[in-house]
């Protein structure tokens, strides 16, 4: 079976794969002072939780925006599964060509959704990903990785809005009632949610634009991706594990 370890800059998510089917999914929190043998013992009791023995593990790749996490995680998925694990970057066979200025500066999540977006819907794409930052990817018909846009997750717009001002309270992200707010959380909740939302319909009608390709579609991966399709015209689909399948057809492609 393949272990994809995607660790990014607020969650390490872990994905167990038999062939093409996700059979096991984690979480644990990104800890950049976390060591080899304190993360080889997590990761050996996550597997243990859900019953799955280590070797079952034949493969695994790491992701990771932290590059001091790579590292520690390669080390530790070796010394737990005796498989040094691949690392993805963009020196790797991706079936895609990449046009960014510097390629070596996307984001391997970026690279896997792109990947993992293309193998599953085909291109011309567009993956927006709603993590800590939310980034946009976009992929011409001829499989050329463009770039794309990197703005303020949700999370982190409602953390500053809390950090920088005296009144305004700390929320948690979760569906508003209606825009316009009653009362300041509703407010707070109305502007980051909808306006997200609102957000990621012009972003994609510039996108599609730009491209002069009206038949881009726009993909949303994400924790917070199923609360923002439900207020945006331009989202066609959620994938929750577009990144982890990218991870999988990245590893197939290098094998």
């Amino acid at each position: 079976m393949f272990l994809a370890v995607d660790a990014g800059n607020t969650n390490i998510v872990l994905g167990l794969y038999e062939g093409e089917t996700l059979r096991k999914t984690w979480r644990m929190k990104s800890d950049v002072h976390r060591s080899t043998d304190e993360t080889r013992l997590f990761l050996r009791q996550l597997l243990q939780e859900k019953d799955v023995n280590v070797d079952c593990i034949t493969a695994a790749m790491v992701a990771s925006v932290i590059p001091r996490l790579s590292g520690t995680l390669q080390d530790a998925l070796e010394e737990l599964t005796g498989i040094r694990p691949m690392l993805l970057t963009h020196e790797l066979e991706l079936g895609i060509q990449n046009l960014y200025n510097h390629p070596e500066n996307v984001g391997p999540d970026r690279l896997a959704n792109a990947v993992g977006g293309i193998a599953r819907y085909g291109a011309p794409l567009a993956v927006v990903d709603f993590g800590t930052a939310t980034t946009f990817d976009v992929i011409t018909r001829n499989k050329e990785y463009l770039g794309g846009v990197i703005l303020p997750g949700l999370e982190m717009s409602a953390d500053s809005l809390f950090q920088k001002t005296s009144m305004l309270p700390r929320i948690a992200i979760a569906r508003p009632d209606r825009v316009i707010g009653r009362s300041t959380l509703e407010a707070i909740t109305s502007g980051i949610v909808l306006g997200s939302a609102a957000m990621v319909d012009a972003l994609m009608l510039r996108i599609r634009e730009e491209l002069s390709e009206p038949d881009c579609t726009l993909i949303a991966t994400g924790g917070h991706a199923p609360t923002l399709a439900a207020y945006s015209h331009e989202i066609k689909l959620v994938d929750n594990d577009l990144t982890l399948f990218g991870m999988l057809k990245a590893w197939e492609q290098n094998t």
